[in-house]
């Protein structure tokens, strides 16, 4: 560790090789918590290049704990967070919404990071049973059209770390990796990210593998189409900024997607918006995420057309019924 520490202190990058066995050692407790500190802060101070987020990446892959739903075409809707807006669980939503239309999530999340309610504290309050075996999650898959998996299930490899992220504070880049290590492997993804730099690597990791996917930046800082101004979408096919109103939406107020200050008043939110009782404001939110999420699975689908099923969905009361299957199956 002190080569690779005094490589950084001299700003120089890393090397995927390096960077994913630096990684891996690690997670197999070759270091103190002294070195970790001082290797996580250096990306506290400069921004992590792709090289390096490629090289943690393959390492937290290589070392999770494997599922293979490959008989399903799944996507996967997980956002970085760490954007500190603390709004209502946009991406956990827009996750069931999709289940609703008939296509199958493999969701991978966490505790909150930016919120009083990240995904795993949402659906623990609901009831749900966090798994990490494939057989219950295939049946989920099944009869739910979601399965969800919690990311402490499945890279035990962030326990050494976690009581150092804790301590430190602050957003470090294993916040970055969340959404880059979902170990079913889905074959398609939009994620929402918390900077344009990040959305950029992103783009250049994903653009090499086989995944449909869509990255989405807020330009005023939420990792996830907000409606409250314009946001960059990346693709394989390029790169395009949109407004709301370039969507046939109006553009909202921060204050319209404010997510509660506890997981308690984050429930009741989540609640009212899938028994279709939210405001128009917090409806269109998930239901253009949810389009968009369409078009990620197939590309040739009008945003018109994703948007019409995405509220059949939700008012049909599809959306709340994979809610009840998948708690039921957990």
């Amino acid at each position: 560790m002190k080569n690779i520490l005094n490589t950084l202190f001299e700003q120089k990058r890393l090397s995927k090789t390096q960077s994913k066995e630096v990684l891996i050692n690690i997670a197999q407790e070759k270091y103190n918590s002294a070195q970790i500190a001082a290797f996580i802060t250096v990306f506290l101070m400069r921004p992590v290049s792709v090289d390096e987020l490629s090289g943690f990446r393959e390492a937290l892959l290589e070392l999770s704990v494997k599922v293979d739903v490959s008989d399903f075409n799944t996507i996967d809707l997980c956002g970085t967070g760490g954007d500190g807006k603390n709004t209502f669980n946009i991406s956990t939503l827009t996750s069931f919404i999709v289940a609703g239309t008939g296509n199958k999530v493999a969701k991978h999340g966490n505790y909150g990071v930016s919120s009083a309610s990240g995904s795993s504290n949402m659906l623990e309050f609901l009831g749900y049973t966090f798994t990490n075996k494939e057989s219950i999650l295939k049946r989920q898959l099944e009869t739910a059209n979601i399965c969800f998996l919690h990311a402490p299930l499945f890279h035990p490899a962030m326990k050494v770390v976690a009581p150092i992220r804790r301590e430190l504070g602050v957003k470090t880049f294993f916040n970055m990796l969340g959404p880059l290590v979902n170990p079913s492997a889905p074959q398609n993804q939009l994620v929402g990210v918390f900077n344009l730099e990040v959305a950029r690597v992103y783009n250049y990791i994903l653009q090499d593998s086989t995944v449909n996917y869509g990255v989405v930046h807020a330009l005023d800082g939420y990792d996830e189409i907000s409606l409250t101004g314009d946001f960059k979408l990346f693709t394989k096919e390029g790169e395009q900024q949109l407004s709301p109103e370039d969507l046939g939406q109006k553009t909202i107020l921060q204050s319209d997607i404010f997510g509660g200050n506890t997981v308690k008043e984050a429930a009741k939110i989540f609640m009212n918006i899938i028994n279709g009782k939210g405001t128009e404001q917090q409806h269109n939110v998930v239901l253009t995420n949810t389009a968009f999420a369409l078009k990620t699975i197939d590309s040739t689908k009008s945003f018109e057309t994703a948007f019409e099923q995405a509220k059949q969905s939700l008012f049909g009361m599809k959306a709340k019924s994979c809610l009840e299957k998948l708690i039921h199956n957990s």
